[in-house]
């Protein structure tokens, strides 16, 4: 599996950094991707829907919740890639409260749990739930 991870994550790191953001306190789910894309990086981005569909629509309506399919490949998409790091799939859980962003990469866990959907969504759902009661 980590021939998987490293063949499709390219060079995505783990880092955590605060930065400033002009925004309300929320989550952004930011799934990275690139043109090319493998059964893994389709179903991270299918069960990473279906749980914020199923478990975050109320936070996803009021705005605590947003998501984003960003293709890494797209010159547009550039300063984003290189302010997650995601050069390759990446899937970032970015909390802002007061205009702090504090980004949280998740792409080792996602490739690990991918190969069960019923355990990558109940272990993405907690990370989700943990993180609101931050913002």
């Amino acid at each position: 599996m980590s021939s998987i991870f490293y063949a499709c994550s390219g060079n995505a790191q783990n880092n955590v950094v605060t930065n400033k953001a002009k925004s309300t306190n929320k989550i952004e789910v930011l799934d990275f991707h690139t043109a090319h894309r493998c059964t893994s990086c389709l179903n991270i981005e299918a069960y990473t829907k279906e749980t914020l569909n199923k478990y975050f629509t109320k936070e996803m309506k009021e705005g605590k919740i947003t998501f984003a399919l960003i293709n890494a490949d797209e010159k547009v998409n550039e300063k984003l890639v290189e302010k997650f790091g995601a050069y390759g799939t990446t899937l970032c859980l970015n909390v802002i409260k007061n205009g702090n962003e504090t980004p949280h990469d998740i792409t080792e866990f996602a490739f690990l749990k991918v190969s069960d959907k019923k355990v990558f969504i109940a272990e993405l759902k907690k990370k989700i739930e943990e993180l609101l009661t931050k913002i």
